[in-house]
């Protein structure tokens, strides 16, 4: 593709349209992780998560082809990130010790990056394909991103300290982000169909895995919570 062409700009334009998109999830799991951190921290962990994502993101779109022929990628990173949507509600227990730390900085550079990590091998994919091949479209998308996630993550923080109730919904979204990418797994072609093409029984069989996600993280956040304030309750 060449250098600043028309095409080169309407593929350009299409990645920057996906990174807006996933910005989203982004925003949500940087502002949950840093939530719990003293104020002079939250900040720093709001940028450096951003800079440690970017990094992530490039360094797997870089390795696109090589993570297209791994198996079963899609269903371990999805089962992966259910996990962490399931931490960042456990975690409002006050347990410091539980899970990834919310309450230091490294623990939520932790959180941010390995989250990423997991919710990056479906997103690259699309960054990859509108790329073309064209690394310098995939870098230059990669880096309009980071002022949009940042910006995305305070907004996020400062509703989040007000509104306690979209930490519930932050992890919602993140459990159906998880689902997804266990619907796209290729070994589970033959349940879920395609995004082209799927029959009533696999389109139902997606939605029942999406809800299923949702309700489980919910569920076993909610539970947790609970088990952690009636331990506290019998401390005192």
């Amino acid at each position: 593709m060449e250098f600043m062409s028309a095409p080169w700009w309407s593929a350009l334009l299409a990645i920057v349209l996906i990174d807006l998109v996933l910005a989203g999830d982004n925003a949500i799991v940087i502002a949950l992780a840093a939530r719990n951190l003293p104020p002079a921290l939250k900040q720093k962990a709001i940028v450096w998560g951003t800079v440690g994502a970017i990094v992530v993101r490039s360094a797997m779109t870089l390795g696109v082809v090589w993570l297209l022929k791994i198996p079963g990628l899609m269903l371990v990173g999805g089962l992966g990130l259910l996990w962490i949507a399931y931490k960042l509600l456990a975690d409002q227990g006050g347990d410091e010790h539980d899970g990834p730390s919310a309450t230091t900085f490294w623990g939520a550079m932790k959180t941010i990056i390995v989250a990423d990590a997991l919710m990056g091998v479906d997103n690259v994919l699309g960054v990859a394909g509108a790329a073309h091949g064209a690394m310098d479209l995939v870098i230059i998308g990669l880096l309009i991103s980071v002022p949009i996630v940042v910006f995305g993550s305070n907004v996020v923080l400062k509703l989040v300290e007000r509104f306690p109730v979209i930490i519930q919904l932050g992890a919602a979204v993140l459990a159906f982000t998880a689902a997804k990418m266990v619907v796209h797994e290729p070994w589970l072609v033959n349940v879920f169909g395609t995004d082209s093409g799927a029959t009533d029984v696999q389109s139902m069989s997606r939605w029942a895995l999406y809800a299923l996600a949702i309700a489980a993280v919910l569920g076993a956040g909610w539970w947790s919570q609970k088990r952690s304030a009636t331990a506290e309750r019998s401390a005192h």
